[in-house]
């Protein structure tokens, strides 16, 4: 007989949520494995004593461990989402019939915490996976990748001298309109500051950006992204974004330009745990915050008891003062250098114990003085020859060009470190550190773009951009840490082994000591 379901309301029911939650449900999992208590005792001191209560700061975090975990960075999004998931409202402690915190209280309870509290709560999960032994510590590969900001390259505005700002925002709208074969994107308020409305290039600036603009017009201008309004015109020296000012214009190749931040983020080599992650402006270089992430690093080990070795990092992060740094926290950094490093000109030789060149002709240059270049602000040393030296030289006029009188060069101040690095860098410790990187770090920051909700940044300015990345890297480690359990209990022929391995040497060493003479 054909059966037929009929639905009806029931004006009374019983019905247990946690009975209807699988024993092997992630979410039922990580509510039983995982502890978040800590959190009221980190958040006090932000609330008042008195007044209405405010959104559970437990089920805050647990809202925003979601939203990374399902990959959705809308906060509307993702409280419908929750509404329909049982596992998830049981995870959360709702009951099927209560409902769940508006949410705009996400997006104003992730203002009121600053960054240290979320900081803190990844450092308390990292301290769960570092205790359950997932976590080495001597290893660490560092890398780094833009995440697209909250934030649209049609609103970007133009920077103008400090004297002439206060008449430049007067006809700002104008000349932009003008300027553009669209009409200008107008914004509700704009968030920036007098210092970031105004132009920081120098002269000679403005005309490399000039001459670059003119290459555009005549042979880029058919690249990806290149008919998006302001493409043209945009340089993070001429231009800012009212709408989140600390976003600055990046661009990587083969893609168009666009408002980013910048994560640099630590990988452990053990089991792919993140270790440390961080937001930084677009504009900067991976060398310039390598030192930063290291402290860092060193410092949220060494409180966890775990011993920093070495240092993996691509060329990015290559600099002589970093590898004197490095050097001096007693790191071994694995970092290739750029291809530009040479140690010297070609077919010259260096003598350390001397610090002088030998040039092929058998003629001594010797060491000079100490300088910083003008343009990187590198520290370097100056190595130059008499006249007399290279007066009758017979390659002289290959050597030294038509207008130069002597020979002089320069070479950074930390070729020692740079020689040291690369010979670590090419032996068989350094191939296989290389293999390391790309198979550890590379493959994290893929799963955070495409699957734990980095791909953009969902809220403004940089301080709120590292709250995000540590979110997703704290839903990440979470993720690794209950697969971890679940294959640490169902290997119970790994653990007898282990046992019986022990009671053989532990047999052995009785037996040994009875039989050794008195």
């Amino acid at each position: 007989m054909q059966g037929k379901k009929v639905y009806q309301e029931k004006l009374f029911n019983s019905f247990s949520l946690s009975s209807r939650v699988p024993k092997d449900n992630f979410y039922r999992r990580l509510k039983e494995l995982c502890n978040f208590n800590f959190l009221y005792g980190l958040t006090e001191e932000f609330y008042g004593s008195s007044g209405q209560k405010s959104i559970d700061p437990l089920v805050f975090f647990k809202l925003c461990l979601v939203g990374y975990l399902e990959n959705i960075i809308s906060d509307r999004k993702l409280i419908s989402h929750c509404s329909m998931r049982l596992d998830i409202m049981y995870f959360l402690g709702y009951d099927i019939d209560e409902a769940l915190p508006w949410h705009s209280t996400i997006s104003r309870t992730r203002q009121l915490f600053p960054e240290l509290i979320f900081e803190q709560v990844f450092t308390q999960v990292l301290k769960l996976c570092i205790e359950k032994g997932m976590v080495s510590g001597h290893t660490q590969t560092i890398d780094s990748a833009p995440v697209k900001a909250n934030a649209s390259m049609d609103t970007l505005e133009l920077k103008v001298p400090e004297e002439d700002l206060e008449a430049h925002l007067q006809r700002v709208r104008v000349l932009s309109s003008k300027d553009k074969a669209q009409p200008h994107r107008n914004i509700k308020v704009d968030k920036s500051s007098k210092d970031q409305r105004t132009i920081s290039a120098n002269t000679k600036e403005l005309s490399a950006i000039t001459s670059r603009n003119q290459r555009w017009s005549k042979d880029q201008d058919q690249r990806p992204g290149a008919g998006n309004k302001g493409s043209k015109y945009t340089s993070n020296k001429t231009h800012y974004s009212p709408t989140d000012p600390d976003a600055r214009i990046s661009v990587k190749p083969g893609k168009a330009r666009k408002l980013n931040y910048l994560s640099q983020l630590s990988v452990d080599t053990a089991h792919h745990v993140i270790t440390d992650i961080k937001a930084y402006h677009a504009d900067g270089k991976d060398n310039q915050q390598l030192q930063d992430i290291v402290k860092r690093l060193q410092r949220r080990l060494w409180q966890q008891g775990l011993l920093f070795e070495n240092c993996v990092a691509d060329t990015g992060y290559s600099s002589g003062e970093n590898y004197a740094f490095l050097e001096g926290q007693g790191l071994k950094s694995f970092i290739p250098p750029h291809g530009t490093y040479k140690g010297g000109p070609t077919n010259f030789k260096y003598s350390e114990s001397e610090d002088h060149y030998v040039c092929p002709q058998g003629k001594f240059i010797p060491f000079t003085k100490i300088f910083l270049d003008y343009r990187t602000k590198a520290k370097k040393k100056e190595y130059r020859a008499r006249k007399h030296v290279c007066i009758d030289c017979p390659i002289r006029s290959t050597c030294l060009g038509k207008s130069a009188q002597e020979k002089k060069f320069s070479v950074t101040f930390y070729r020692a470190e740079y020689e040291r690095n690369i010979a670590r860098v090419n032996s068989k410790q350094g191939k296989y550190m290389k293999g390391k990187r790309q198979s550890t770090v590379e493959p994290v920051f893929g799963t955070l773009t495409q699957f734990m909700g980095l791909r953009k940044i969902n809220t403004i300015g940089i301080k709120q951009a590292n709250k995000v990345m540590h979110m997703s890297a704290i839903a990440y480690n979470l993720k690794k840490y209950l697969k971890f359990v679940q294959k640490d209990v169902k290997s119970v022929a790994g653990q007898l082994a282990l046992l019986f391995l022990l009671k053989n040497v532990i047999g052995k060493t009785f037996l040994a000591e009875l039989r050794a003479p008195k």
